[in-house]
């Protein structure tokens, strides 16, 4: 893996999302057209997070290595200015608050964090389904397609993106929950922690 060129190196090691998407914006912005940027990550959900973002800034993504100490390293290649998109919010948000007063009618509710994540606290009967794992779980999902489907993640940054997909593979009525766990109040379960 070290037969090419890094031109630049952002270390958001300890940084949980959405840091290294932040980090990783502003780096982009600093070099140019086709040349590779290296983000150094320990958080997990970063290898959805890269991946996801830069497919939908129009950005290459050109793949992630991760050493035995569980430390990401993902390369981007920088497009061309004509071949990338805006970064756009998806448009459809609901509060925290208005999540709490849906809960009683037991909406779906797509939880994108990773695994170990869920398992230390999320909001009962949410479903757990990671943001790298989304694709293809698209076909188990497929009959909420015409309901109303509710993202959480820790910030709002991985549900974004989530929204994103859920959309473009036919949902009609996605909301992105923020901001998410991170400043949840309401009901927590826990779930056993799997040795692996």
């Amino acid at each position: 893996m070290n037969s090419f060129t890094v031109d630049k190196i952002v270390d958001c090691k300890g940084l949980s999302c959405p840091m290294p998407i932040v980090r990783t914006k502003k780096a982009i912005e600093e070099i140019e057209a086709g040349q590779v940027l290296e983000v150094i990550a320990t958080d997990p959900g970063s290898v959805a997070d890269m991946k996801s973002w830069s497919i939908r800034t129009g950005h290459q993504f050109l793949g992630t290595t991760t050493s035995e100490d569980k430390v990401f390293r993902h390369y981007i290649r920088k497009s061309d200015p004509n071949e990338v998109k805006p970064d756009t919010k998806f448009p459809h948000v609901i509060s925290n608050e208005e999540l709490s007063k849906r809960l009683e009618a037991n909406p779906i509710l797509l939880d994108v964090r990773e695994p170990m994540e869920y398992a230390f606290g999320h909001i009962p009967g949410a479903r757990l389904v990671p943001l790298g794992k989304l694709e293809e779980e698209i076909p188990q999902l497929k009959s909420f397609a015409d309901q109303e489907v509710l993202v959480i993640c820790r910030t709002g940054q991985r549900s974004d993106m989530a929204c994103h997909i859920l959309s473009e593979h036919g949902f009609q009525h996605v909301f992105n929950v923020k901001p998410g766990m991170s400043e949840w109040q309401g009901p927590i379960e826990t779930t056993e922690v799997k040795e692996s």
